[in-house]
């Protein structure tokens, strides 16, 4: 009878053992919730292309001279390390986790990436703990709280929108309609429509229901401090804000844009004309304007101390200057040379 008794308490010992070993693993690859406040990016980044992203203290970049691949830096340029093989866009950052969207297709070839590996992704900020969250195309995402909104593509459906849970419990079709999620402000997407007009909308992701703001003529708007900036269509594609306190709307250049991005002190855009093309910038009520570099470029890029960008259609080399004080347009040769190192 005692060594029944002994087998028992053995057989209760390891049972325990088991749910405390599993409890433990399911805490360990748990995704702690996000404030509905979070956001993964700013909306100019996203909108060309999520190439970088900051966050707590360390800039996040899809590196042209390696293919795309994953890598970060202090936001100084300096310890570079490489994350990861894919090519890899609409990067988001929070808390420990990095979400994105990853291609291996583009990423080289031979036989390495005959296999195709696509899909949004989850990484620890350190490139451990990769998890593949769906394999859907993703053609732009920005994290709001606790869902990665994108827009989801393929052959079949096209462009549709969607909602995936950071810990990959739900994915959810939210629209048929075509809406870019890259402007977020604490729970609330700004975007403008695109099937039937190009109104301002506000899309609330507490109940995923979207209002009218302005019916004005808009494309790509970008949220800050409580103004809109965007391309208005109607007027060749000139840099306008509008005030979400006053409803008022400003012309802030005549120039036609292509392209642009708000940093922390200036607007940065493409300029387009056939005499005189420029990457140029300019404060946040159009003044002080200045050329930053002649010519055509795109995926401008911002992070709290640099401006990144490239020469349009052409991945590198990749060029960077200060993002205050005096312009000084220099190639990034840090991502180059952290690439040949990787390598090597």
């Amino acid at each position: 009878m005692k060594k029944n008794g002994k087998y028992i308490i053995f057989a209760v010992v390891i049972v325990l053992l088991l749910i405390t070993a599993g409890f433990l693993s399911t805490l360990k690859g748990r995704v702690p919730d996000n404030d509905i406040s979070v956001t993964g990016n700013t909306a100019g980044n996203l909108n060309q292309h999520g190439l970088f992203c900051e966050s707590d203290g360390r800039v996040y970049f899809a590196n042209a001279y390696d293919n795309y691949a994953l890598y970060s830096m202090n936001p100084d340029e300096t310890e570079f390390t490489r994350l990861g093989n894919g090519s890899v866009s609409s990067i988001n950052a929070a808390g420990d986790y990095l979400y994105y969207f990853m291609d291996t297709s583009k990423a080289g070839e031979g036989f390495g990436y005959v296999l195709r590996t696509y899909g949004v992704f989850r990484t620890k900020k350190n490139g451990n703990n990769t998890v593949c969250l769906v394999r859907d195309g993703a053609v732009t995402m920005q994290l709001c709280g606790n869902y990665l909104y994108y827009q989801r593509y393929n052959n079949k459906d096209f462009t549709k929108f969607y909602k995936l849970k950071t810990d990959k419990s739900e994915n959810l079709l939210i629209s048929d309609d075509i809406i870019n999620p890259a402007s977020c402000d604490n729970g609330i997407i700004y975007y403008n429509g695109q099937d039937k007009d190009h109104y301002l909308y506000a899309l609330d992701t507490r109940t995923d229901t979207s209002s009218v703001i302005y019916e004005g003529d808009l494309w790509f708007p970008v949220y800050k401090d409580g103004y809109v900036y965007y391309m208005d269509v109607g007027n060749n594609y000139q840099l306008c804000r509008y005030s979400l306190y006053d409803q008022s709307v400003e012309v802030l250049t005549t120039d036609r844009v292509d392209f642009f991005n708000v940093g922390n002190t200036y607007i940065y855009y493409q300029k387009v004309d056939s005499a005189s093309p420029a990457l140029m910038r300019m404060r946040f009520d159009g003044s002080e304007p200045e050329v930053v570099a002649e010519g055509n470029y795109s995926n401008i890029n911002i992070t709290s101390q640099y401006v990144y960008f490239n020469e349009f259609n052409t991945e590198v080399p990749v060029y960077h200057t200060p993002e205050s004080g005096p312009v000084s347009v220099s190639t990034f040769d840090g991502a180059k040379n952290a690439a040949i190192t990787s390598v090597s």
